[in-house]
This record gives C-alpha cells, structure tokens and sequence, in this order.
C-alpha cells in the first residue's frame, strides 16, 4: 500500500504566493521559492503549485518561478494554472515540474487531457476540480480558479477524468477553503469510489481533520493556511497520523 502523502499548496498570483477565504480576499504570504524550500526543509511529500489567476488571465503559468522552484526542490512538485495544450504539459515538465494540473482548459476540451496523458504519460497529469454544493447537481465544477460556474456535476465529472487518463484527481471543496472547518468527507467518500488516486483540498483547521480525510479514502491531504503560518508543522501531522494507523513516510525534515 502506498503511503499517504501530505501536500502544502501554494497559490501563485503575479508571482507572489497568495490566500484567501473560499477563493476571496486573497493575502500575500511571500514567494514561491523561499516557501517551497521551506517545506522540502520540513519534510513534506510533495509540493503543488496553483498560478490561480493564468486562465483568467489568458496565459500560461510564468515559467520564471517553475524554473526556480525546481532548482531548489529535492521533492517532487506540480505546477497548474493556464494549462491549455498538451504542448503546455511538455513546456512546464521541461522547466522541472514532476506533474502538471489541469482544471479549466479540461473543462472546455476534456480530450486535451488524453492527449496529455499519451503525450507525457497518466503520472505526470492531474486533473483539478473545484466544486461548490448544489441542490441540484450534489456538488457543481467550477472553473476559472472557482469564478466561473459550470453545468457539470462534479462526480461524474471525476469519473470521466478517471476514463480519459488523469492519472489523480486535486479535489477541492470551495465551501471549506480556507475555512479551517474541516474536508468535506461526503464529497470525499464519494470520490473515493473511483480507481484513481484523490488529493483532499478545502478546509483543513487541525491533525483530526487530516485523519478524516484519509480515513474517507483520500490518498493524500493537501492544505495552505496552517502550513504557511506555521500553525500546524508537516512533522508534527505526519507522527499524528502515523500514531493512528496511517501509513506515513517519517524521514527526519533536513535543517535549513
């Protein structure tokens, strides 16, 4: 069994990391490079990159900071925000980037995702979803880093990921982002359902968060605002979810 992984977050916008509430009143929190030697410093599994204004923008992720990050990182990273091409996946890969996400530009051409997983392989695609709930649809996909609305229901929108060739889905709950109240476990026990790995986004407050989500079948947990502040140190949650049965990778977090 693989072990769980845990998963800072670091939203870029105009190159400064960023976060906010629910996706509004965005604060900057320092650059993406300082922070992410930080949590390779800390242990953390893996780090995930959001350029959360490229497709509102019209571009793709800067390749400037990717490039950076990569030189200092010894862990592996994702990078998402303006992905639109398979050709995109190439570029941000080639800059040092071990993942690529995709959320908005999936949306409108589902089939780029396959052709980014034949391009670069299912590994190296992550597929982002975003998602608010609807009495209508369970929970409704947004787009646009969460300021578009869609007509998707977002499970069956997982479970065609899953069939085009993401190889693991970043899956955020918009109405626990940053909120510090906790994953949304419904959402989570029902992604869990599919065959294909689930990264838990949106909410966590404390360790027994992390435990929940875990417990509701993600496959990691991946948060921002306790991790940026200092709040809740990767170490610290790592030996709290080992003590309690998770599968944990515990290498002691190299100084600074």
């Amino acid at each position: 069994m693989p072990a769980k992984r845990v998963i800072p977050c670091l939203d870029v916008k105009d190159g400064r990391v960023v976060k906010g509430v629910r996706f509004l009143n965005l604060r900057d929190l320092g650059g993406p490079v300082e922070l992410a030697r930080r949590y390779d410093a800390e242990g953390a599994d893996e780090v995930t990159f959001l350029d959360i204004s490229a497709s509102e923008e019209g571009r793709g992720t800067q390749e400037v900071w990717v490039r950076q990050v990569a030189r200092e990182l010894t862990i592996p990273f994702t990078v998402g925000g303006g992905v639109a091409t398979p050709e995109d996946f190439t570029r941000l890969l080639r800059n040092g980037a071990d993942k690529v996400a995709v959320n908005t530009a999936a949306v409108r051409n589902p089939s780029l995702v396959r052709q980014a997983a034949d391009r670069v392989g299912s590994q190296c695609v992550v597929a982002a979803v975003d998602v608010k709930r609807d009495g209508n649809l369970g929970w409704r996909v947004f787009i646009k880093g969460g300021k578009e609305a869609t007509e998707l229901a977002a499970l069956p929108w997982l479970q065609r990921l899953q069939e085009l060739g993401a190889g693991e889905l970043l899956l955020t709950s918009m109405d626990r982002d940053g909120t510090l109240e906790g994953f949304d476990l419904e959402l989570l026990r029902a992604a869990a359902r599919l065959e294909i790995p689930v990264i838990a986004s949106g909410g966590a407050g404390t360790e027994a968060h992390f435990l929940e989500a875990l417990e509701a079948g993600a496959d990691a947990v991946l948060a921002a605002t306790l991790f940026h502040e200092g709040t809740l140190p990767i170490p610290r949650l790592k030996r709290f979810l080992s003590a309690r049965g998770q599968l944990m990778r515990l290498e002691e977090p190299c100084s600074l």
